[in-house]
């Protein structure tokens, strides 16, 4: 009985959308509708102090896909955002990493690949050389400013709408932004390996996921236990005929040859040899003339035949 009132009562209370409901609706924003934009983070991102006053605040976004993983350096206007640098893991092929373009270690090379870009633009990329070689240990990185030059390249972390889950990809994308030289103001809480109970980060881990080897045991474990997973897997890897002990030269390689040359460079574009056209060109008056001619002739050789 008293659930039966209890229904009654509930079924009373229920909220009728009605005609004041609707005209009081205001539309979310279309890429709020779309589920593209979290407006609450990026507001936070976006908003500048009145006192810098026309001083861009720059953010680094960093997008993971199913194939490849996005970094960019972005400020944002009224008209619109503006891409101050660019660097995408397909771009990695040039310097010797052609498969697993969407792992951690791919996504700490692309955001080196993007911060070295970002400084070489602005000039500071010898001023701000972060660290590189033996001193990448896998220890926490905050880039300190010069005494006698300009201050470091500052810009803030914007995952979008991935969840800041320990050790995920997005911040393999931050630690190698950091190496680079980028001023990205963060703890060592979320790159992987760390540890919350003791409160420490395990550096051994952090340096050999940059240079692949959590891919080199998984690809060895694989290998022993199930080859044909392996050989399904790894397909790609057999192709290009890398295999699990070739990751730390790969990666280390790569890292060198980004810090050389960062630039992109632009293909040049060739005209074509013949100017296209999608429109069908307007015949003058005797064109039209000859062409029916033309026809008429042709019916009449085709009759008589």
């Amino acid at each position: 009985f008293f659930f039966y009132i209890l229904q009654h009562i509930m079924v009373a209370a229920t909220v009728q959308k009605n005609k004041a409901y609707y005209s009081r609706y205001q539309v979310k924003f279309r890429r709020r509708r779309e589920g593209k934009t979290d407006y609450r983070a990026r507001l936070r991102l976006t908003l500048q102090d009145k006192n810098k006053f026309n001083t861009p605040k720059y953010r680094l976004c960093v997008r993971v896909s199913n194939r490849f993983v996005r970094c960019q350096v972005i400020y944002a206007t009224i008209k619109g955002d503006i891409v101050v640098s660019s660097a995408g893991s397909w771009e990695l092929e040039k310097y010797g990493i052609k498969v697993g373009l969407k792992n951690w270690a791919a996504c700490y090379a692309t955001g080196l690949l993007c911060a070295r870009r970002t400084l070489k633009k602005f000039n500071l990329d010898e001023t701000y050389e972060g660290i590189e070689g033996d001193d990448v240990t896998g220890e926490d990185y905050n880039v300190e400013a010069v005494d006698d030059g300009p201050r470091p390249f500052t810009c803030y972390l914007d995952i979008g709408l991935k969840k800041n889950n320990t050790g995920a990809r997005v911040f393999g994308a931050l630690k190698g932004a950091c190496d680079g030289g980028l001023n990205v103001p963060h703890n060592e809480k979320r790159f992987i390996g760390y540890d919350k109970d003791e409160k420490s980060l395990d550096a051994e881990m952090v340096a050999g996921y940059i240079k692949g080897s959590n891919i080199s045991e998984y690809m060895e474990m694989l290998e022993e236990e199930e080859p044909e997973k392996f050989q399904k897997h790894f397909s790609k890897f057999h192709e290009e005929e890398i295999t699990a002990e070739d990751f730390e030269d790969m990666y280390t390689e790569a890292h060198e040859k980004i810090r050389e040359e960062p630039e992109l460079v632009k293909k040049a574009r060739s005209k074509p040899s013949k100017p296209q056209t999608w429109k069908t060109p307007k015949l003058s008056y005797e064109q039209k003339k000859a062409n029916l001619k033309a026809k008429l002739l042709a019916l009449k050789e085709a009759g008589e035949d």
